[in-house]
């Protein structure tokens, strides 16, 4: 990963180690961005390697209110910069897993309809939302993290929840029904198997395009069964001669990334409602594919 000390000799070093991946999934489900979060990352290890160890009595919240501070300041940035973005902008995708045993709303959090949804809040009702009910952090934590009284936390995070209630659909969470879906979106999308495409397709789906202004992606969302099912085929058609699509675990669900080569050229991820695809997202912007690169 960028910027990774590339030896744990020190305790410093040790110490921050073990908390990196941990800090990465905070920064990451605070800012949507996997580029960003590793600047974070980054970021706080620079603080930290000037710490003196012996004076820290939790290095766990030490280095989780660093994190969190410098990814609400950098989201405060990053939202200046996202409002002269070309076309729509989307979260940038991850490789996950299928761990059954893991927390289920650290899971969804990662989700790109619940990024989506936390990029409606304010940075700092985005950041108490994620430390409360991604990773479980009490209230009082929390104030320390984002250096807000705890009354005033309490209050943040109970609008942040409400909000967040208000806005994220449910969507459907079997992954075994969430992997056939993909399985046969994939299938027809190979065949040019425009019927069979439509009949896994919800009437009312909606396909959002994110290319930055680097690729020949849709600038605005693409609505209805037929309309959509046409342009995932001709898409399809063009895309790089000798490339392959697969099945992955995409943020928290099954997804399909086209590499060429080694490298990412798309990924697209799925959200369905009673087995039908309602929701596609389609990242093609290369500078957010990093992450998922063989």
């Amino acid at each position: 990963m960028h910027g990774r000390p590339e030896v744990h000799s020190s305790p410093i070093e040790r110490a921050f180690a073990e908390h990196r991946s941990l800090l990465h999934a905070v920064a990451y489900r605070v800012l949507g961005s996997v580029t960003e979060a590793e600047d974070v990352v980054q970021d706080a290890w620079l603080r930290w390697s000037r710490v003196d160890v012996a004076t820290v009595a939790d290095t766990e919240g030490y280095l989780v209110r660093v994190t969190t501070r410098l990814a609400i300041d950098r989201l405060r940035s990053a939202r200046v910069r996202r409002e002269s973005y070309v076309g729509s902008w989307l979260p940038e995708p991850i490789l996950t897993d299928s761990d059954a045993a893991q927390n289920v709303l650290l899971k969804e959090s990662v989700s790109t309809a619940m990024l989506l949804v936390l990029e409606t809040l304010s940075p700092v009702e985005r950041a108490v939302f994620v430390l409360s009910e991604a990773f479980g952090y009490g209230h009082h934590e929390i104030a320390h993290f984002v250096g807000r009284k705890h009354a005033t936390v309490r209050q943040i995070a109970l609008r942040a929840r409400k909000a967040v209630e208000t806005r994220h659909r449910r969507y459907d969470t079997d992954q075994a029904t969430r992997r056939q879906a993909t399985e046969r979106f994939l299938a027809a999308c190979l065949g040019g198997d425009l019927k069979a495409l439509m009949e896994v397709l919800a009437p009312d789906v909606t396909m959002v395009s994110d290319g930055g202004g680097f690729t020949g992606a849709p600038r605005t969302a693409i609505h209805g069964r037929e309309r959509v099912a046409r342009a995932v085929l001709i898409l399809s058609a063009h895309r790089p001669h000798g490339s392959r699509a697969q099945v992955f675990q995409v943020n928290d669900g099954p997804g399909i990334i086209i590499h060429a080569g080694r490298t990412p050229v798309l990924a697209v991820t799925f959200h369905l409602v009673k087995g039908a695809i309602e929701v596609i997202h389609v990242v093609s912007n290369p500078e957010k594919l990093t992450s998922v690169a063989l």
